[in-house]
């Protein structure tokens, strides 16, 4: 008990006082200016926007999505808004092979990646379990499989640039209306969303939340939760696992 009350209030103010200024560090426009940046998901929504926002930044943008001439539009309009380069490569990510490859197309087109932007999501039933593993194996495929093989393929590209990997996961207009009736809250702006997750990714937060709710930023970014994380993580020789 003596030490809790010796020790936590200091730490508590630590990482109150970290969290704080952490997600107040300014952005910059002109970060994503020449940058090279994948949005996966592009043909609409929030990958769409983002999509806008990086090319009114000066940023070099591959967007990927099934349909191709949604993407055509996309880039199309990119190069409006003054995208140092735009391009698209249509496929699904169901294809694994695809996954793959695309990063190494995209890479080429762009001469190198500073940026991986995991939007792509597949559509997926509310409906309770009925038994068809088809439909499971098809969600692990797209909604991580797929996350992971380009990960993997971008890395020695993220590497070299010190890139970085910015994963998505949305209450955007186009998310809420496919569960309309089933999940009762309101949908967040897909513009500012987009926005508010490009910031993150070009100020490297670890975490970044957009919603209409203070209850999300004060249960979700709370300080205690990264407090036992710290604490968790000196249990471990982190030095010893990445050797082994």
């Amino acid at each position: 008990m003596a030490f809790m009350k010796k020790y936590l209030p200091p730490i508590l103010v630590f990482f109150l006082a970290y969290y704080y200024y952490s997600a107040n560090e300014e952005f910059r426009p002109e970060m994503l200016q020449g940058k090279k940046v994948i949005v996966t998901g592009a043909s609409k929504g929030i990958g769409e926007q983002m999509a806008y926002h990086l090319a009114k930044m000066g940023a070099h943008v591959v967007v990927t999505a099934r349909s191709k001439e949604t993407l055509k539009k996309v880039v199309s309009h990119c190069l409006e808004l003054g995208a140092a380069s735009a391009h698209y490569i249509a496929g699904s990510m169901e294809n694994v092979t695809f996954a793959e490859q695309f990063v190494a197309q995209a890479g080429k087109l762009m001469g190198g990646l500073d940026m991986l932007i995991l939007n792509h999501i597949t559509n997926t039933s509310m409906n309770l379990f009925s038994g068809d593993i088809h439909l499971v194996r098809r969600s692990m495929e797209v909604n991580f499989l797929s996350y992971v093989v380009l990960s993997v393929a971008a890395l020695p590209m993220l590497k070299q640039s010190n890139g970085s990997i910015v994963v998505v996961s949305s209450k955007a207009d186009t998310a809420i209306k496919a569960v309309s009736g089933i999940l009762n809250i309101d949908a967040s702006p897909k513009e500012e969303c987009a926005l508010e997750i490009i910031k993150g990714g070009a100020l490297r937060q670890e975490e970044v939340y957009y919603d209409n709710s203070v209850w999300t930023d004060l249960l979700l970014g709370n300080p205690g939760r990264k407090i036992l994380e710290f604490l968790s993580l000196r249990s471990y020789s982190l030095d010893k696992f990445i050797n082994n």
